[in-house]
């Protein structure tokens, strides 16, 4: 293992490398495009044995991710924003077709106005479309994000493709001492891939036929049991991650700060949990009960792993990076959905839209309004 000072980006392509990954169908958007240049650079310098597919959007991106994966080669892309949207007619048919690969998103506001600052409105826009999605705060854990990724899409029990989220500019291009593990160590946590189904002329099969009001809704439950394997298969990956090279993020599912005695605590996900633990380390010295639950996992969602760190809680107070316009922030519609039975102050606020400042102040007014039993949710400009 050896230690390099590199931004999410430069990580996430260097996990894409030591995952053996074969093919990278790739379409670069601001601010993704350092993955891409990074992996392309890996492979012109014959430093990664792959297949990098210069396509003509991110729509031609997903569908050649949707081809390869079809033809039983590992898969990687990756893209942010209007990428993404563009992406999305492909999306529920990948995941509807049951076949796993691994894709980077780093997260940006979807417009108009036009922004290429991060918020997490486009990939939370997609979160019904069967994709696995997880959350990181770091460059390290990015990098050890996607390594875990294609161990749990690939998984007998899931095999579905798997989003990892990467906040834009704030991670994507921030540098950070990122522990690099060697090729050895990975390909014997990370086996060779070995798919399940696969378009074969020896063995013909039809992928993604017309399915009959008789047949259509047996096929979503099928996705849905294989989201709900996902929760136990993403805390395994977790422990064996540990296990192989030392570094856990909580239970895989959600990670904990300083929740040990706390009687109010925030939610969030991405790097606003980074900002989230200074403003809670200073409140916690003037003797104030606070703390985090940081959201990694998204979907599938951990009601169960959710409702057990809130249980000794008086409040808790969810921040949203993206509003359901004419109704609320998403991740509060689903905590307060999983805790509805628990007798908790629940507060919404929506923060940091368009790339705007999350800062320590603003979290300590959101543990200010708790301790005084504030329940209307606003805006934190």
């Amino acid at each position: 293992m050896t230690k390099k000072v590199e931004e999410a980006s430069l990580a996430i392509a260097t996990a894409v490398k030591l995952s053996r990954v074969q093919v990278c169908p790739m379409y670069p958007i601001t601010p993704s495009t350092h993955v891409p240049e990074k992996i392309a650079e890996y492979i012109a310098n014959g430093e990664f044995d792959a297949t990098l597919i210069d396509v003509e959007s991110e729509h031609s991106a997903a569908s050649a991710f949707l081809g390869s994966v079809a033809t039983g080669c590992r898969t990687f892309t990756a893209t942010a924003s209007q990428g993404l949207a563009l992406m999305y007619e492909i999306l529920p048919i990948i995941s509807g077709m049951r076949f796993p690969g691994v894709m980077a998103v780093a997260n940006r506001a979807l417009s108009a106005p036009i922004s290429i600052w991060n918020d997490h409105s486009d990939a939370v826009s997609t979160r019904d479309q069967g994709w696995i999605q997880l959350w990181v705060e770091s460059s390290q854990e990015a990098l050890d994000t996607i390594i875990q990724g294609f161990l749990i899409s690939e998984d007998s029990k899931v095999q579905l493709p798997l989003m990892v989220n990467f906040d834009g500019f704030t991670l994507s291009h921030v540098f950070e001492p990122v522990d690099i593990p060697s090729q050895a160590e990975v390909d014997k946590f990370l086996p060779k891939f070995k798919p399940v189904f696969k378009l074969d002329v020896k063995k013909p099969m039809t992928f993604g036929p017309i399915g009959f009001p008789d047949s259509f809704m047996h096929f979503k439950k099928q996705q849905q049991n294989a989201m709900i394997n996902a929760l136990e298969v993403v805390k395994k990956a977790n422990s064996s991650f540990k296990k192989s090279f030392g570094r856990s993020y909580g239970d895989g599912l959600l990670d904990l700060y300083k929740m040990t005695g706390a009687e109010y605590a925030v939610i969030g996900m991405g790097t606003l949990c980074g900002t989230a633990k200074v403003a809670i380390d200073k409140l916690r010295k003037e003797g104030k009960k606070v703390g985090l639950i940081r959201i990694r996992c998204l979907r599938p969602f951990p009601e169960k792993e959710l409702q057990n760190a809130i249980k000794n809680l008086k409040a808790v107070a969810v921040l949203d990076r993206h509003i359901s316009l004419g109704q609320e922030g998403p991740l509060f519609t689903d905590i307060r959905s999983a805790i509805y039975c628990n007798d908790i102050t629940i507060n919404s606020y929506i923060a940091g839209l368009g790339g705007m400042d999350i800062t320590v102040s603003h979290f300590e007014k959101v543990f200010k309004d708790l301790a005084q039993g504030k329940q209307k949710g606003e805006w934190l400009f």
